[in-house]
């Protein structure tokens, strides 16, 4: 572990920290995070603080991972906005959109979005 983190990194580590003890960290495969040391290394590994990768590496992880904590894009937020087919149906039937009744939910998504 890093001897010092800065500002940022303590707040991506304690986010991390966060979901995974609300049970909302998951790997990369979209598995659970059960293990508090894996739930830790995934923090440093985030914050750009881990020992085993370079300064530059590190550097790179502390860069994306702030991009995407200012995009919002964690998978809560993303899950939160999703709607199911039929009412995405029900408002493609009010925009009177043509096709609607042999669409997939993703091309009601794309048909509503325009």
């Amino acid at each position: 572990m890093a001897t010092h983190q800065s500002k940022a990194q303590k707040e991506t580590v304690g986010r991390v920290m966060h979901e995974f003890k609300h049970g909302e960290l998951k790997t990369s495969r979209g598995k659970k995070v059960k293990n508090p040391k894996q739930a830790i290394a995934i923090g440093l590994h985030e914050a750009g603080a881990s020992k085993y990768e370079s300064q530059e590496r590190n550097r790179k992880n502390l860069k994306r991972t702030k991009a995407r904590e200012r995009r919002g894009a964690t998978e809560k937020d993303r899950t939160e906005r999703e709607y199911t087919r039929a009412q995405l149906y029900e408002q493609a039937k009010r925009r009177k959109i043509p096709g609607r009744s042999k669409m997939n939910k993703h091309q009601l998504e794309r048909a509503l979005s325009r």
